[in-house]
């Protein structure tokens, strides 16, 4: 090989789910002494590609190639032995077990039938000392700080002779004083020789840290940069679409009549900074900023899924306090979460069972609905949102991404609320299916239904909202309507190129 080819090389990679393009045609070139971030919103395929380089899944078309030589791994152990490892966010050390343990955890040096624990700790001890840490390899790995965790993660990758190292959202859970010693071991270990890749959601820490930035949206790889050649307005138009400047409003909502909700410096300590939101009926407010900016946390906060710790509701004028998601429901909020796997559906329940289960204290005297009753809304929705789905017995586990949408989208309405929060709905599902929740938020403000609209491609806030909320480090720095609604002032306003207000 020479010095410039690259260590690991992805040609043409796809990877495909039922409803759901992951990655289409996605190339990449890892090289030796060089950091590459990859950078993308939620849904872009950044842990679908994570995932292939780690040995946990195969591509379904494509090549993955190491050293020049094409390679197919069945599992994480194959790709570390071909050099690849990965340090998640999480990092999976087993608490009850000390350093050194977790260090040599399925590869125990021994002395003919004994385990070597003198050996093990010496190596410990020293694969830790070339990161720079001094730490008791006997201490319990439950003890350990994240960051400490992580240079533990990264010392056993080391110890396995690694090559690449793909560093996993490895910054989420440090302070300030935490990333700084990781990027200092990180731009030590490219001096090294390493090809290293860096996923985060943070536009100063990529700036910080890479030589090279590749831009995923909606699982292709929209553009491999020198990061010094990009500016962070550059950046963030490649990851929310570069078409943003000529996108146009359609049937922006911006309400009337008497407010009905209002939030007043909500917030909730270490998710959302204060906040204030208000909403008429037939409004639809956007959400914009990257991931990790606040955009879920504010929901989750309006909704009091997350309680907030300070800041009150106003809800018809009066003050409310609002203790959890059952009163949010009792005042008129519905709310879609962006993870409908994790918050959202009940996999193993039917259709009728999913769409019924949020208004049977509504609807029926008992809390309760007979099977008839339930297979009746479940029908309903069906028809009106056209779930493809054999009937209201089928578990929604089965469906596509877009029909589960669906399916949550029908819980909510038969709320019959006054406020719909909508996060992510169009993520993940097809393109027909997109088009029908847009048509949707559509004829909820047509009818007089309030909506916040939370999405990672601008243009579809754009198309929606009457007034649009931009966050960028947990707070919201500016908030736009009328003129204002233009996507150049929005990345600008997201990068923090523009004053705030």
């Amino acid at each position: 090989m020479s010095a410039t080819a690259p260590l690991v090389e992805l040609r043409g990679v796809s990877r495909r789910y039922p409803g759901v393009r992951a990655l289409e045609q996605v190339g990449l070139e890892l090289r030796a002494g060089e950091v590459h971030a990859l950078c993308g919103s939620n849904g872009a395929g950044k842990s679908t590609l994570v995932r292939l380089l780690g040995g946990v899944e195969r591509p379904d078309e494509g090549e993955l190639r190491v050293a020049g030589q094409p390679v197919s791994f069945a599992s994480p152990i194959e790709a570390l032995r071909a050099g690849i490892a990965v340090v998640h966010q999480e990092t999976h050390l087993v608490p009850q077990l000390s350093v050194a343990e977790n260090l040599f955890l399925g590869r125990e040096l021994r002395r003919g039938w004994r385990l070597d624990w003198p050996a093990m700790r010496a190596r410990a001890r020293t694969s830790l000392a070339q990161l720079g840490l001094e730490l008791d390899v006997d201490r319990k790995a439950a003890t350990l700080t994240a960051a400490l965790a992580q240079l533990v993660a990264i010392a056993r990758a080391l110890d396995l002779d690694a090559r690449v190292l793909v560093l996993d959202e490895p910054t989420s859970s440090l302070d300030a004083s935490e990333v700084e010693r990781l990027f200092a071991l990180v731009r030590r270990l490219r001096e090294r020789g390493l090809a290293i890749v860096f996923v985060g959601h943070s536009l100063e820490q990529v700036e910080a840290i890479s030589d090279t930035i590749t831009v995923l949206r909606d699982g292709r790889r929209v553009g491999t940069h020198r990061a010094r050649e990009l500016s962070r307005e550059q950046l963030v138009a490649s990851m929310l679409g570069r078409e943003l400047a000529s996108a146009t409003r359609g049937a922006a909502r911006i309400g009337g009549g008497a407010e009905f909700l209002a939030a007043r410096g909500l917030g909730r300590r270490g998710a959302i900074e204060p906040f204030d939101l208000a909403f008429q009926p037939g409004m639809v407010v956007g959400l914009a900023g990257l991931l990790g900016s606040g955009r879920s946390e504010l929901a989750r906060a309006l909704f009091a899924a997350d309680r907030p710790d300070q800041g009150a509701w106003f809800v018809d004028g009066a003050e409310r306090r609002l203790s959890g998601p059952r009163d949010a429901i009792e005042r008129g909020l519905a709310f879609c979460s962006e993870n409908r796997k994790l918050d959202g559906i009940f996999p193993s329940l039917t259709v009728a069972e999913n769409i019924a289960i949020a208004s049977q204290r509504h609807r029926s005297r008992w809390g309760l609905f007979s099977r008839g009753e339930a297979d009746g809304l479940a029908r309903a929705s069906i028809e009106r949102f056209r779930i493809a789905c054999s009937g209201p017995e089928q578990p929604v586990g089965t469906l596509s991404g877009g029909n589960q949408q669906k399916v949550l989208l029908s819980r909510a309405l038969t709320l019959e609320p006054r406020l719909v929060i909508l996060d992510e709905p169009t993520r993940g599902i097809d393109v027909g299916a997109k088009a029908e929740v847009e048509q949707l938020v559509e004829q909820l403000a047509a009818r007089g239904t309030a909506v916040l609209f939370i999405s990672s491609a601008l243009e579809e806030v754009l198309r929606h909202a009457g007034r649009v909320l931009v966050l960028r480090d947990r707070r919201v720095v500016a908030t736009l309507e009328g003129a204002q609604l233009d996507a150049q002032e929005i990345l600008r306003r997201i990068a923090g190129d523009a004053r705030d207000g």
